[in-house]
């Protein structure tokens, strides 16, 4: 069909001014200005249609989408490395690691809050970007310059210095970003971009966090910088990605379409709320029906209606803390219990504990495609889960599946523990260094009989006043010293928690004794999963040992008057190591992940004689039966929480789609919350914390499908959605960091 003369008019002349704004500008503004000219709204639609093919895709897009992607590298590289960083450089417990863990994405999940009313009511959403992601580029850096101690920075204030930064610009630009991208868009007649537009959004934010959570823990744990991993640039990486961010965004400004600020929604409606709250209070005349009426003095009925369908969708929202509490633990509690495991591959390599979290990002961009091509309609066929409150109630109980998986996964891993003195108890470790047997005579039943040549007798769960003064007397049959003894005490003082240990030397005048190694014995685990080693000797004259994995050499000087080094972890999980003594090679050891190590090296006819006692197991259960947890807590998010999402969109008035989407990042603040308290709780046994995660989630899940069963779908209609006027601001974007 042609156009008719008006429309001609319309398209080559009459009214060129406006079609020019619409091209350059991309304003919504612009269809209410056609409005107000041509009040037949089908008959403007038309004239925008023939405008369609003079919209250029906006290039300002391709500015905020690499933006996001190297945002969202910073965000998730950081965050993959934190709980471990912070308590293997600054030393804090794993519960500690965790509430602080929790703690940064408790006010990154919150400050989007702040964010958008500054956006909204104050700079602009540009210019809230701008300045927030200098402070996100500071923290960054501060927190890099903090991981090391030779910039003399208080390695603890000065981390979570960086830490709050980060969490003030990363939770500032959160709202303002995918909603600045929607507003290059002319709306209507450019839907079909915008949605693309969120769909390359969407890939971006996947794809910065599955390239990061891999590439930082590679860098943190196969570069090594001042003598240790190299943290310093784990971290600078992702504050270099947030450096080119803002430089991209920053370069991208004659590209934008810059709305001013027109007040945020979210303040009209604490502030209509908190006005019918004091008038209810205050209020002595007739009863309202409802508690939001006392306002209508104030404020107009259609926005009381509306936030009355708004707090009906809030109801809603009473797992999602929960959810995200059980969620976030996947860079927590779950990384420390990889940090317990094997996570040797072979030939292959291994994975890091930090690593392990690729799963997620991983298997979202599988899993959603899969639930809504073959999943959704297979269940469909057998009429279930065809309604979203529906998924969303298996959503959850998935995700209280997930830690009834972990907690029974944790129960395997305890048992690989390290075996660490009790209180008031003591460990003994006695190793004969002798190239014969020697044979043990004491008051006590644990500390009689043969020791062979070369082996040990580990003793554990000694009460420690029962060390303090222990006879012990050594009889050997050495043929150059047969028949010789030895006699002394075991000594410990009256500390609680010690472990030591004793080498039986001997020389050349056919002496022997039993020598204490200096101070306490540290027997437990590495805290990232690496091996320890340490070496106890009996040589005549001093010499060095070698120790090579084909890509680090660590070198032992063994002294000619000493017996033993410190304990020391060793590069690399679960490799073989060349070993040489005095330049000569000795053949090869099996260090495993989390295994701790005594290498007694002995001289024996002017050669030497290596054993490897195993102090505390090493990490045996492996690391990908995380996987079958990480599965589940996947499913669970497609299920629960992109359902969820787009649930209240679709339940809400259109006025308070950008309240929902704050009170929805709200939620996952207090699902942080709700972690750091559960931690405070200090569990004694990990497994039972999982566990009871897994029933606090099936708990409220129960009263969740009570509501579900009484609730009343609101139509299209009904929500008033108007195809016309779509706000970007208001669309829900899906993220894996919601």
């Amino acid at each position: 069909m042609g156009m008719d003369d008006a429309e001609h008019r319309m398209v080559n002349g009459g009214d060129m001014d406006l079609r020019e704004i619409i091209t350059t500008n991309g304003k919504i503004e612009q269809f209410n200005t056609l409005l107000e000219k041509e009040p037949n709204e089908n008959h403007v639609k038309k004239k925008l249609k023939y405008l369609d093919k003079d919209l250029k895709y906006p290039k300002a897009v391709f500015f905020i989408v690499s933006n996001e992607f190297c945002e969202r590298f910073s965000f998730y590289g950081m965050r993959a490395i934190l709980s471990l960083y912070l308590h293997q450089v600054l030393n804090y417990n794993s519960d500690t690691s965790t509430i602080i863990y929790h703690t940064f994405n408790m006010f990154a999940y919150f400050f989007p809050l702040i964010g958008g009313i500054v956006a909204d009511s104050l700079l602009g959403k540009f210019r809230t970007i701008l300045y927030l992601s200098v402070v996100y580029t500071i923290g960054n850096l501060t927190l890099s310059f903090a991981s090391t101690p030779y910039f003399g920075l208080p390695q603890r204030v000065a981390s979570i210095l960086g830490l709050l930064l980060i969490a003030i610009g990363t939770g500032g630009i959160k709202p303002c970003v995918s909603a600045f991208g929607g507003d290059q868009f002319v709306l209507p007649q450019q839907e079909r971009q915008l949605q693309q537009f969120f769909s390359i959004f969407y890939f971006s934010i996947n794809a910065g966090s599955l390239i990061s959570t891999y590439l930082t823990p590679y860098i943190r744990y196969n570069v090594h910088c001042f003598d240790a991993e190299c943290y310093p640039l784990a971290f600078g990486t992702p504050a270099l990605l947030m450096v080119a961010s803002l430089v991209i965004f920053f370069l991208g400004k004659q590209y934008y379409v810059m709305k001013k600020p027109e007040g945020n929604i979210l303040v009209k409606v604490v502030s209509c709320m908190s006005h019918a709250l004091v008038s209810r209070i205050s209020n002595k005349g007739e009863k309202k029906s409802h508690w939001l009426n006392y306002a209508e003095d104030k404020y107009n009925k259609t926005f009381i209606e509306e936030i009355k369908s708004m707090l009906r969708v809030l109801l809603l929202f009473l797992p999602l803390p929960v959810f995200w509490a059980l969620f976030d633990q996947q860079g927590s509690r779950w990384t420390f219990q990889a940090t317990h495991m094997n996570g040797s591959l072979g030939w292959l390599g291994s994975i890091k504990p930090e690593q392990i979290q690729i799963v997620n990002p991983f298997l979202i961009l599988l899993l959603i495609p899969l639930f809504e091509t073959v999943i959704y309609p297979a269940l469909g066929k057998c009429n279930l889960l065809t309604r979203p409150l529906q998924r969303m109630s298996a959503g959850g109980l998935l995700a209280a599946g997930a830690f009834v998986v972990s907690g029974l996964l944790e129960l395997q891993v305890q048992s690989t523990y390290a075996v660490l003195p009790g209180d008031g108890l003591g460990q003994v470790r006695i190793y004969n260094g002798l190239n014969c047997n020697v044979y043990l005579e004491s008051n006590s039943s644990l500390f009689r009989g043969n020791l062979n040549a070369f082996e040990s007798l580990q003793i554990q769960n000694i009460p420690v006043q029962d060390l303090s003064n222990l006879p012990l007397t050594l009889r050997t049959n050495c043929p150059s010293s047969k028949n010789v003894t030895w006699s002394g005490v075991i000594k410990a003082d009256n500390s609680d928690d010690v472990a030591i240990s004793y080498l039986i030397t001997g020389d050349i005048n056919s002496k022997i004794e039993a020598r204490l190694s200096p101070g306490y014995d540290d027997v437990r685990k590495s805290k990232n999963g690496n091996p320890k080693l340490r070496v106890m000797y009996n040589i005549g004259s001093s010499s060095n040992v070698t120790l090579t994995n084909g890509k680090l050499i660590e070198t032992e000087i063994l002294e000619k008057d000493g017996f033993s080094t410190p304990m020391k972890e060793m590069p690399g999980m679960s490799e073989k190591f060349k070993i040489s003594i005095g330049g000569m090679d000795y053949g090869e050891l099996q260090l495993e992940n989390g295994g701790v190590y005594t290498l007694m090296i002995v001289e024996n006819n002017n050669e030497f004689v290596q054993r490897l006692s195993t102090v505390q197991p090493p990490n045996s259960v492996h690391i990908l039966w995380q996987t079958p947890q990480y599965i589940i807590i996947t499913a669970a998010e497609v299920m629960f929480s992109i359902t969820g999402l787009e649930l209240s969109y679709s339940q809400a008035p259109n006025s308070m789609k950008s309240v929902l989407s704050a009170v929805w990042l709200l939620t996952t603040s207090l699902g942080n919350l709700i972690v750091i308290l559960i931690a405070k709780l200090k569990f004694e046994s990990q497994a039972f914390e999982f566990f009871s995660f897994a029933a606090l989630m099936s708990a409220v899940m129960l009263i969740f499908i009570l509501m579900a069963i009484q609730y009343r779908y609101v139509t299209v209609s009904e929500s008033s959605t108007e195809e016309s006027t779509l706000s970007t601001e208001l669309r829900p974007v899906y993220t894996t960091d919601t």
